[in-house]
């Protein structure tokens, strides 16, 4: 084999390709991975969820210092603002990571590339970069470059005034004023952090509801837990335009059913009405992907496409876009490649909104099951009543259990509370086994843990919680 020639190409090394090769790699197969940017990662670990949670936990730093702290007893005086440093260390995280993948790169025997990707037919990469080039073979191509920022029509992203996530990431100083468009997981998470480091924060979201994929009660609990926090909301107001001047933003705004236009005025204006599949540039209208009118790649059940030996993965195909949904497509696809049965259960896929308090879900919300018609059962307990949140101060929220009413089988579970990324982990493993409620309820948590809610309201279920 020459050094070009390989089993499999990965294109895009974000979580989805990185660990599609670097599991393709511990399978046997000789792997090279493609990306056109000089760190490893994606828009995950570069531009997304690594710096922002890096932001997110900076931030609640700062406001727990400034505001909390005290009330423990804790004493600090003028607490101020680095922002450098606050940045710096973010861009440390980002370079530590991407700097790992690399390690794993070599400890695995991938072969990583950097350059643009284009797929010319089956079987065959060319790869572009400043010094030319280079052709690359493979027996199967897999397709995982992830997605970028969906445009809002009317107003133009330059990443200085009107900013994307990108941009939102690394602004150079507190804006007075921040319109967020979108009242999505980004949208929540950047104003979050902007808000705590002092910044006013408006969302303005078309519908009636933020994150309106998740659980309705969630939904409006961390709404209002986010406005008693400082956040203002403008729901279902349509954004027509905007008009940048060297000092600030008019965004052009009206009601979304019918009514009066107004403007806005604000320092920088985040854009975060949610993201679109990256294909542009791959050549896979030249090779025959099909692929549906917005740009998604349709896959069978093995993630093949409509072009034998080429794959798709994570967020070029349908379904939520979330890191570690690709991870688990990259791993089952590279596994069935190799010769290996596969299986994902998209139903104990979980997802996190990392605002605090955190709001998690994972299976079927109420309004699904309702729309189903599937009869069920609720548990619910508040973290009011949870002995760990009181302690440490933290009592926002609940977690909410559903099971079918005939068999008991968690249908799916949904939090709003302190740590509830984490927890949510303990309900995917239920569902992933098929738990029902009571298994859920008779497993024993520790004393005193903010796990002990879960229980609690598995205990629900049946109406008969302990602590309530």
């Amino acid at each position: 084999m020459s050094d070009s020639h390989f089993d499999l190409i990965v294109v895009g090394a974000g979580p989805g390709g990185y660990v599609a090769a670097i599991r393709a790699a511990q399978l046997g197969l000789k792997t090279a991975c493609i990306d056109k940017r000089g760190n490893w990662g994606g828009t995950c670990l570069n531009v997304g969820c690594i710096p922002s949670k890096a932001l997110l936990h900076s931030s609640e730093k700062f406001e727990e210092a400034q505001d909390h702290l005290a009330e423990h007893g804790v004493n600090v005086g003028k607490v101020e603002l680095d922002l450098k440093t606050l940045m710096a260390r973010k861009d440390k995280v980002v370079d530590d990571l991407t700097k790992g993948i690399g390690f794993l790169f070599k400890k695995n025997k991938v072969t990583g590339i950097t350059g643009a990707a284009k797929i010319t037919k089956p079987g065959e990469v060319e790869v572009m970069d400043d010094s030319g080039t280079e052709t690359y073979t493979a027996k199967n191509i897999l397709i995982a470059t992830g997605s970028e920022v969906a445009p809002l029509p009317g107003v133009e992203i330059d990443e200085d005034k009107i900013v994307s996530s990108t941009g939102a990431l690394s602004l150079s100083k507190v804006p007075k004023h921040l319109v967020v468009v979108g009242g999505g997981y980004i949208g929540l998470e950047m104003g979050s952090v902007w808000r705590r480091l002092g910044s006013k924060v408006t969302v303005v979201e078309f519908l009636d509801a933020i994150v309106p994929n998740m659980d309705t009660e969630v939904g409006t609990a961390l709404q209002k837990t986010l406005a008693k926090q400082g956040m203002e909301f403008r729901l279902g107001t349509k954004v027509t335009g905007a008009k940048t001047t060297k000092t600030q933003v008019t965004l052009m705004v009206e009601p979304a059913a019918d009514g009066d236009a107004e403007d806005i005025k604000c320092d920088v204006v985040l854009v975060s009405i949610g993201r679109i599949p990256f294909t542009e540039g791959l050549g896979l209208d030249h090779v025959g992907v099909e692929m549906d009118q917005r740009g998604v790649i349709q896959v069978d059940e093995h993630f093949k496409t409509s072009v034998d030996g080429i794959y798709a993965i994570g967020d070029v195909i349908p379904g939520a876009m979330l890191a570690h949904k690709a991870e688990e497509e990259g791993i089952a696809c590279v596994e069935h490649l190799a010769g290996q049965a596969t299986h994902i259960n998209y139903d104990a896929i979980p997802s996190v909104v990392y605002t605090w308090p955190e709001a998690a879900s994972v299976g079927r919300t109420e309004e699904q099951l309702k729309e189903a018609g599937v009869d069920y059962s609720k548990g619910s307990f508040p973290f009011m009543a949870n002995s760990r949140a009181r302690a440490n101060g933290d009592t926002e929220g609940f977690v909410k259990i559903l099971a079918d009413a005939a068999t008991d089988e968690v249908l799916g579970v949904h939090i709003i509370g302190p740590d509830a990324g984490t927890l949510i982990a303990e309900l995917a493993l239920a569902m992933e086994f098929g738990a029902s409620s009571e298994d859920v309820a008779r497993t024993c948590h520790a004393h005193p843990t903010l796990n002990e809610a879960v229980k609690e309201a598995a205990l629900g279920v049946e109406g008969s919680p302990i602590h309530i």
